[in-house]
This record gives structure tokens, sequence and C-alpha cells, in this order.
């Protein structure tokens, strides 16, 4: 059977990004997406709906979102989804979280004080700092954007 695996959200960021480089310096940023739904119910009344959505962004694209988005900000992403799975260390249950992995991002809106695009303004939050890119073995790639295939995600 065939399977489709494809996500669009339109939201607003709920924290600033958290940037972080694996060993080999893949850039990782995390960031929390609310989605609004509102909706008339049968008395007419205004109800809204959120859901809160943890988003994974790779490569250079989570540099980009790392240096220019801040919590408020609109912001588009396509992905897909990804089940996390894991054992609770203190209870020993497992334990599981639906999340996307972004595979496009796109900033929406202007900038904080006026005009399109750019950069907000500076929230004097401190970066994470990128480590020395890796050497590549002679005949061997270099990482691309896209999650790391082995467990050395500094989370």
């Amino acid at each position: 059977m065939a399977s489709f695996n494809k996500v669009i959200l339109v939201g607003n960021l709920t924290r600033d990004p958290e940037l972080r480089y694996t060993p080999k310096g893949t850039a990782i940023a995390k960031i929390g997406v609310a989605v609004n739904r509102v909706w008339t119910n049968e008395a007419g009344e205004k109800k809204e709906e959120v859901t809160f959505v943890d988003v994974d962004v790779f490569g250079r694209t989570a540099e980009n979102v790392g240096q220019y988005m801040r919590k408020g900000r609109p912001i588009l992403i396509e992905g897909r989804l990804r089940l996390d799975q894991w054992d609770d260390k203190q209870t020993g249950q497992k334990k599981s979280k639906l999340g996307v992995v972004a595979e496009t991002v796109q900033f929406l809106g202007g900038t904080p004080g006026g005009g399109e695009g750019g950069a907000p303004a500076a929230s004097g939050a401190p970066r994470a700092q990128r480590p020395p890119p890796p050497a590549a073995p002679a005949g061997e790639p270099l990482e691309g954007d896209g999650p790391p295939e082995s467990d050395d995600v500094p989370f």
C-alpha cells in the first residue's frame, strides 16, 4: 500500500529557536509552533482551538531560523511527521511524541519595525557558535540538510 507523509503548517513561534550543532557540524534548530483553528459552533458562538507542534529544522535552514526568527513571529513550514519513541529513565515506561521534521521553511510577515522581509531586531540572546566544518575524507560526501543518521544529536 502506498503512503504519503506531508505536513504544511502556518503559525507563530511559541519560543525562541534553540540552535545547536552535532559533533559533525550539522545545525539543528528546535522550534515550537502554535497553530490556531477558529470555528462557529451550532449555537453561533466562536470557538478557538490551539495546537502546539514541535518542529526540528536541519542544516543551513536551521541556522537561518536561529538567526532571524523569534518568539511570536509567523512562519510557514512544510515537512513530514516523525514519531519519537524512548524509555522514560525515571519510570521505565515507553514514551512517544509526534513531531514535524521541516523540509522547507518560509518566514512570514515583515520586520517588527516595519518593512517586508529582512531580519527582526536583535534580541541580545546568545547564539550557538558553529564548529569548523569537518574535512571529508577523500571519496566521502559531506553532510547536507536533513537529520543525522546516528545518535549524535546534542539534545
